[in-house]
């Protein structure tokens, strides 16, 4: 009788994942952002809900919940109940290096998380104010070492930390930071030459240079990023030895049902390769990543190996 009532709880829970999954989705779906409203990462959120609503046949609600380097999100996301109704797109960069920048990680990224895919990959801008007399990197160099521990740049992400420290560490500069809480806020102090230079993301620098109110000297990627050929790496610009791209996927809590995170990652496997999106993707300074749940939580073990050297190499002290 127990080997039969052992049976009969099996088949009903497995009959109650099929429906589940057969049901999904049944109402909205929340897409956590660890950014504000307006930033650069908002605005990638906002056209992958737009078109993951469209996919579904529900509503994708982006719900902004800025804080902690974007981390606030990711234990929203991985407290939440595991039925693909909670959802967050995060930088692969922002989970790898949370071990090596945080003295007490609020997540496990190997863990607390089910990967369901890859949506895009970017690097990040070496930027100075348009009216500055600065046309490439080596003259910023040149500058900087004369002006000592008295220069400084604008950051506000850990990923632009590190592009900057890499830099000065490969240049010899002394060069300090200034922390923003969005680099948005930072636009005057550069303009008035309160800092010298800005590590920005793609989308704000694509904006801005439009704008005409920034010029971007590289990228920090060992490749040109085909969304902005004409920007140098920092290799060719006289600095070797970086490569910082950063990559963006989707994830959910760990323990969803598989069948859901098939049917999702089917969906953000469509919307990455479409048309529309990678014309959007073009229109922001970033490039489509292709990959799947599997191979996002492989590559995030790589970098996690990446930004143990990277944190080293850049002497961050954990916080």
């Amino acid at each position: 009788m127990r080997k039969f009532g052992l049976l009969t709880t099996l088949l009903a829970g497995l009959a109650a994942t099929g429906a589940q999954a057969q049901d999904y989705p049944s109402r909205e779906i929340r897409l956590i952002c660890g950014f504000p409203a307006g930033s650069g990462a908002d605005i990638m959120y906002r056209h992958i809900a737009e078109k993951l609503s469209a996919a579904a046949g529900k509503p994708v609600l982006v719900e902004n919940k800025p804080g902690v380097q974007g981390h606030l999100a990711h234990v929203t996301v991985a407290k939440a109940k595991p039925d693909g109704y909670t959802l967050t797109l995060q930088g692969g960069s922002s989970l790898a290096s949370i071990n090596f920048l945080l003295k007490n990680p609020p997540v496990d990224p190997l863990k607390d998380f089910d990967y369901i895919g890859m949506v895009l990959r970017q690097g990040w801008y070496l930027a100075v104010d348009a009216k500055s007399p600065i046309k490439t990197v080596a003259e910023l160099t040149a500058i900087l070492k004369q002006k000592g521990s008295k220069g400084s740049y604008a950051v506000s992400t850990n990923t632009g930390i590190v592009f900057a420290e890499l830099y000065k560490a490969g240049a010899g500069l002394e060069t300090v930071p200034v922390n923003y809480k969005t680099i948005m806020d930072s636009m005057n102090d550069l303009a008035g030459g309160n800092v010298d230079m800005s590590m920005t993301d793609p989308p704000f620098t694509i904006a801005s240079l439009r704008a005409g109110r920034l010029r971007a000297l590289a990228v920090s990627t060992g490749k040109r990023v085909a969304a902005t050929p004409d920007i140098p790496t920092m290799e060719e610009s006289g600095i070797p030895g970086i490569d910082v791209d950063v990559w963006w996927s989707i994830q959910g809590p760990a323990g969803m049902p598989k069948p859901v995170r098939d049917q999702l990652g089917k969906w953000i496997h469509q919307i990455v390769t479409s048309d529309d999106t990678k014309k959007f993707y073009a229109g922001i300074g970033t490039d489509p990543l292709i990959g799947t749940g599997e191979e996002t939580r492989a590559l995030i073990i790589k970098d996690m190996d990446r930004w143990r050297d990277w944190v080293k190499r850049a002497k961050i002290e954990p916080q």
